[in-house]
């Protein structure tokens, strides 16, 4: 077989082992020859990409990022693309196509899947937001790297009686902000699930300082947002590819937080420092079975499909269900933090 594959969408660690996962099983176990086309769809609907050998993947399994590079594409120009797309397969000889993505990124798999190009999907995010998977690679580094985050932030929070509100990332669900907080031991977890009323969550602060506590950690996913009604709040809109974008969040909450309780409160961004750098085991190690998982599955023929962890095993699923619905914190998981904070 000839196999194709591309990063697609926000970087996440692990998309290299997946890379590297794809190459070892395609080259050393089927004699598949496999290309990586660069930035993403990009890559693939104008032909630009570069061969993927032993050579190519040695020594890239702990490295963030991807060596094939991404970027995002307007979901016009991908619709209007798909007749280029199967044309560049066609003309590549591709018997098969593994995109690794996150929502964005698996919609356009499903978009060209159902126009007739042999797809297999993986999944990627640091949200651990694609329902038809337990768990996506990314998002046991990012949750990692926030709670060493909050971490750190205690003693200074301390040492200065300061409220800590440190936003994380989670444009539509709140994964990362309910595991590190839990996991740090912060004092309060807002999450875009369950929409926040500032009076209630000043009077939860409130009461640490009240007790005789000396500090506080709120931790907030960037997409969380306040109940109607309960406080001036401003929309970002959105950007060219359909995305939301975020009013900060953190700050507004670290200003209203201050003005309510007279407490010096304190805004930390994480950002982008959640996406980059090495990838934990476990990300590593899911990686390296989906991408091993994706090949086998180009083999059998089972296009339109996407590899998906479910318990300890990695199980295909169809694009299309994969697709339909994010996987966002059910009421009962943020109950469980809200007795241990």
């Amino acid at each position: 077989m000839r196999i194709g594959v591309l990063t697609s969408g926000g970087d996440c660690p692990g998309l290299n082992a997946v890379i590297r996962s794809v190459v070892h099983r395609a080259v050393v176990d089927h004699g598949d020859e496999v290309i990586g086309f660069h930035d993403g769809w990009r890559g693939l609907l104008e032909a630009d990409y570069r061969k993927l050998d032993l050579d190519a993947v040695a020594g890239i399994l702990a490295r963030g990022g991807t060596i094939l590079g991404s970027s995002r594409v307007q979901p016009a120009h991908l619709r209007d693309g798909v007749e280029r797309a199967r044309g560049h397969v066609a003309d590549l000889g591709l018997d098969a196509i593994i995109p690794i993505g996150g929502e964005g990124t698996l919609k356009a798999a499903n978009l060209l899947a159902q126009g007739g190009l042999p797809i297999v999907g993986v999944p990627k995010t640091i949200d651990n937001d694609i329902a038809s998977t337990d768990v996506t690679f990314g998002f046991d580094t990012a949750v990692g790297v926030a709670t060493e985050a909050l971490d750190r932030l205690k003693t200074t929070a301390e040492s200065h009686q300061r409220v800590m509100v440190v936003e994380v990332m989670g444009r539509h669900t709140g994964w990362i902000a309910l595991h590190s907080g839990m996991a740090a031991g912060a004092h309060a977890i807002v999450v875009p699930e369950r929409p926040f009323d500032i009076e209630e969550l000043a009077g939860i602060v409130g009461e640490r300082f009240s007790a005789g506590k000396r500090f506080a950690i709120v931790v907030v996913a960037e997409g969380a947002k306040p109940r109607p009604g309960t406080m001036e709040y401003a929309e970002g809109g959105t950007d060219q590819y359909g995305h939301e974008r975020f009013a900060g969040i953190g700050n507004i909450l670290a200003v209203e937080l201050e003005r309510r309780l007279g407490k010096e409160a304190r805004p930390v961004i994480l950002g982008h420092v959640q996406r980059g750098g090495t990838p934990t085991a476990y990300d590593r190690v899911l990686a390296t079975r989906f991408g091993w998982h994706a090949v086998e599955a180009a083999h059998r023929g089972e296009f339109g499909m996407l590899t998906a962890l479910r318990g300890t095993e990695i199980e295909m699923v169809p694009l299309a269900r994969a697709v339909e619905s994010l996987k966002t914190v059910p009421a009962e998981r943020y109950d469980e933090a809200q007795t241990v904070l």
